[in-house]
């Protein structure tokens, strides 16, 4: 049986440069980059957590247009890939909507937590495993501890072919990378 898998990119709860936890604003090209890279290797959604009502209501306009509006009649790919977007107010409701007993796979920009997964290992670990997978993304500074803390498998950073002391890719960037290391 293939294993469900769906995206998440949080706006909450997420660090700033300080430390603290914050909610960010969402962006436009994160969620037709990160829905199109969903789309392209055959994930079920791409989640948007976001506790704002605005915010929400912003992404589903945005959704609706490319779905169900002139935008999908001029550019019809797109709106295949944001079929898949799914708006909700927490990471939980998130969780919940992908089903009972959903595995949280983390990324991170430097790893934090007891164990660090490979992505070959992490491949192989999607092979042998029937449970849904939530892969989740941070925006802002990256995710809260207590989103680390839920994690069944954090994966390694995404690092530089040589060391340039610069880390600090966009996250559709960091998403399309670890999709094609997970499942490309």
């Amino acid at each position: 049986m293939k294993r469900r898998i769906a995206l998440a990119l949080l706006h909450h709860p997420v660090l700033d440069r300080a430390g603290e936890v914050v909610t960010t604003s969402m962006t436009n090209m994160d969620l037709h980059d990160m829905s199109r890279s969903a789309k392209s290797y055959g994930l079920e959604a791409m989640y948007v957590v976001h506790p704002i009502e605005a915010q929400r209501e912003l992404v589903r306009r945005i959704r609706d247009h490319w779905v169900e509006g002139s935008g999908k009649n001029r550019i019809p790919d797109r709106a295949v890939a944001l079929e898949l977007l799914r708006c909700v107010n927490t990471f939980e409701d998130a969780l919940a909507d992908l089903g009972a007993g959903t595995e949280v796979w983390t990324t991170a920009a430097q790893a934090r937590g007891p164990e660090v997964v490979s992505y070959r290992d992490a491949r192989a670990r999607l092979e042998t495993g029937d449970a849904p997978v939530m892969i989740v993304f941070g925006t802002g500074w990256g995710l809260a501890p207590s989103v680390i803390d839920t994690a069944t498998v954090r994966l390694e950073p995404i690092a530089a072919a040589e060391p340039t002391g610069y880390n600090h890719l966009s996250v559709r960037a960091a998403c399309a990378i670890t999709l094609d290391r997970l499942l490309g």
